[in-house]
């Protein structure tokens, strides 16, 4: 088996400076095999570091940095097909994700689950995705 990662460059505009994170926790933002691409949890921090205080910006920006990845892979959103979201508080930001959501995902529709969890890795931070696209032909 064929295992390809995908790098994020350091000067990405989308990432900024928290591409180090990758090397300081030791994973790799996606990862390619079997005709997958399976992408790590990815949140809604800004390039400069900071977390914004609306689940909207949060989930935007987390989307984002999903889009670009699939950029770097040669896919878009519309490769995506299985997607788990995890929600800080979701009962009360689920309107505020769903609003971003609709607003940059459009069909076909991935499948999605969203699960609420007590947490995630830094205070501040309401909401991570992880995704998995399927490359063209990846079905035959």
């Amino acid at each position: 088996m064929t295992i390809h990662t995908v790098e994020v460059p350091e000067d990405s505009e989308v990432f900024g400076q928290t591409t180090s994170a990758f090397a300081r926790f030791g994973y790799s933002a996606a990862v390619r095999a079997h005709g997958l691409l399976f992408i790590a949890g990815t949140i809604g921090r800004r390039a400069d570091g900071t977390i914004p205080d609306t689940i909207e910006e949060q989930t935007e920006i987390a989307i984002r940095r999903i889009e670009e990845i699939l950029r770097l892979a040669k896919l878009d959103l519309s490769a995506l097909v299985d997607v788990t979201s995890y929600h800080v508080d979701i009962h009360q930001h689920l309107a505020g994700f769903s609003e971003a959501k609709q607003r940059l995902v459009e069909p076909p529709f991935p499948t999605w689950s969203l699960i609420g969890v007590s947490g995630l890795a830094s205070p501040g931070l309401l909401v991570e995705i992880r995704a998995t696209a399927a490359f063209p032909g990846a079905d035959r």
